[in-house]
């Protein structure tokens, strides 16, 4: 049987552990945004070479979405999010985030899966950070005021992507 000390001690270490994990949590948060916060102004490479700043959009409803070529998910959800710009697009501005891979295998993608949207570049996941990114896909609606509204893990039909945005088109 263990002695009384031992229990003590492994008590008073799993304390100290979980004080550590949640001091921990609540002092990255701070560089983390998620529903409910202002969206991170982020600068990113798009396909045409020159950068596009998310406060390009300003006074837009925004949807971000989270892409890889590879992710299988991802190719499912490429005809959706092509119909939901097609019929939407302009109302509804659809940046579509690739995370990590070059601009010749995003190209090739799009040889297939042609969304009508702006295509960005984040190589080194900085942004998908700020966005607590931890998959794809994952999309996110950002308000007219820049504030986030949905944050969706896994991929979306059209149908689900409307109902999302039209919450916030007052």
């Amino acid at each position: 049987m263990m002695s009384r000390r031992v229990i003590n001690l492994l008590v008073l270490f799993l304390l100290i552990g979980m004080f550590g994990f949640f001091g921990y949590s609540l002092a990255s948060k701070g560089d983390n945004t998620d529903v409910g916060d202002q969206a991170y102004n982020f600068e990113l490479p798009n396909l045409d070479g020159t950068n596009t700043k998310l406060s390009d959009y300003k006074g837009e409803i925004i949807i971000l979405n989270y892409f890889a070529s590879w992710c299988k998910p991802c190719v499912d959800e490429a005809p959706e999010l092509e119909a939901f710009a097609k019929d939407y697009g302009d109302q509804y501005r659809l940046i579509m985030i690739n995370k990590g891979e070059t601009m010749d295998r995003v190209k090739k993608f799009l040889e297939k899966y042609n969304t009508p949207a702006v295509y960005v570049f984040d190589y080194n996941s900085k942004i998908a950070k700020k966005y607590n990114v931890t998959g794809q896909p994952e999309t996110f609606v950002i308000d007219r005021q820049g504030v986030i509204r949905e944050h969706y893990n896994g991929p979306v039909t059209s149908a689900q992507l409307y109902g999302m945005v039209k919450k916030y088109d007052q």
